[in-house]
């Protein structure tokens, strides 16, 4: 990999650091509320109106196909943010004209009366909103030291799993104004990034010395060892099998409850909300007390075990009781062990990327985030897979989710690098 020290980490200073802090929880925010209201209730909604009987299937596709876009654009997004030069820095350009066009692409998504053309718009959004993301995610990295990431990362992820719920909360609620509450995500993404750049002044890297390109060496940058960095390949592995297992069951949430629990399409939508409130208030808890114990205790790893066993646990009441009781017993634990696992996920995954790579930030973290982005690939196909052999028995789906979150503990433990 070659190496950039012309670009330290700049940390900002108290007033500055706050306000960037403040300005990264918003923006997450707004991104984990758009993700969880557009892809867990607007877009199956919008689906299940166009085909009611190949609603699965579709959803499934849809997933399917913007992932592996996703899962291509994130690292090469990142990379590229690596080697950017302008007066306004590396990653805000990206931040600022990314969001722009992917909330253009999400807006004709709400117009859309076919499949297919939905497809192509979600393709488009999917694609801007995932090179924004590894710029935004890399200014922790840029400009945050590693003994305060734990601190940086619980209220980022206090932000993300906030958004999660709320996003839940406000599409259920819009479910039936559908062109509406697709603007309102788009408007609001939009405007929190533009406004991050503009009071979050990066450093200009317009003189820094332009970095060697070649084709070659870019494509073989993306392969990282799993021999020369074991740590790494261990967090990817737990990365990748906790959103295997969570996103098996979050994707086919609102078919869960109107095939599995029995609610009506209505009261579905309704419910779905009301059970991303419950989990939302265990979200923040979770989520801003392991950020602070993480970097009191300088522990890391011993939080994101605890937190897979905890969502496996979660996934174990919708087994045992398929009923609301069981939902509500799901909604709140898996709110304690998501926020756990994202209030520390993010200061472990920068804890974790290869010593030699100064200036490849934004591509490793890149790659690590396909952890996230492959399972969308997989998890919903798979669950497909799963209802189509289970007679469309959703205990299934709980069963395969239950086996990979309680895996990614044992992925995490290996890792010697990070305590």
């Amino acid at each position: 990999m070659s190496l950039d020290t012309t670009l330290p980490v700049t940390a900002p200073a108290s007033a500055g650091r706050m306000r960037l802090q403040l300005s990264l929880m918003v923006n997450f925010f707004l991104l984990m509320a758009l993700y969880s209201g557009v892809l867990g209730v607007l877009l199956p909604n919008q689906i299940a109106a166009l085909n009611p009987g190949e609603k699965a299937n579709h959803l499934a596709l849809l997933f399917a196909i913007t992932s592996v876009f996703s899962t291509l654009t994130t690292p090469i997004a990142g990379a590229l943010s690596d080697r950017t030069r302008t007066r306004w820095g590396r990653r805000s350009p990206w931040i600022a004209v990314a969001s722009l066009i992917g909330s253009m692409a999400l807006f004709g998504v709400s117009w859309q009366t076919s499949f297919w053309s939905l497809m192509v718009l979600w393709v488009m959004a999917t694609v801007a909103y995932n090179s924004m993301q590894p710029a935004m995610t890399t200014v922790i990295a840029d400009r945050f030291a590693p003994e305060t990431r734990g601190a940086v990362s619980g209220i980022v992820g206090a932000g993300m799993t906030a958004g999660l719920t709320a996003g839940t909360v406000v599409a259920g609620y819009l479910a039936g104004a559908q062109v509406l509450a697709y603007s309102l995500f788009a408007v609001a993404i939009a405007v929190s990034c533009l406004a991050f750049v503009l009071i979050n002044r990066e450093p200009s890297s317009a003189e820094a010395p332009a970095r060697a390109f070649s084709w070659k060496a870019f494509a073989a940058s993306f392969w990282i060892s799993p021999k020369k960095h074991p740590d790494f390949a261990w967090a990817f592995a737990g990365r990748f099998t906790v959103y295997m297992g969570y996103q098996a069951v979050a994707a086919y949430l609102l078919y869960i409850l109107r095939d599995y629990i029995g609610l009506s399409d209505a009261a579905s939508n309704r419910t779905i909300a009301n059970l991303a409130m419950l989990t939302l208030v265990c979200l923040i808890v979770s989520s801003l007390t392991s950020g602070f114990l993480s970097d009191k205790l300088q522990r890391r790893k011993p939080f994101v075990i605890a937190s897979s066993l905890i969502m496996g646990c979660a996934m174990v009441a919708p087994l045992v009781l398929p009923n609301m009781t069981g939902m509500w017993i799901y909604a709140g634990v898996i709110g304690v062990g998501y926020g756990m696992f994202m209030s520390i996920d993010m200061a472990l995954m920068t804890q974790v990327l290869p010593k030699s790579a100064v200036g490849d930030e934004g591509k490793d973290l890149g790659v690590l985030t396909t952890a996230v982005n492959i399972p969308q690939i997989i998890s919903p196909v798979m669950a497909a897979v799963l209802l189509h052999l289970f007679g469309n028995n959703y205990a299934a789906i709980f069963i395969a989710a239950i086996v990979f979150v309680f895996g990614s503990a044992l992925c995490v433990a290996p890792i010697k690098g990070v305590r």
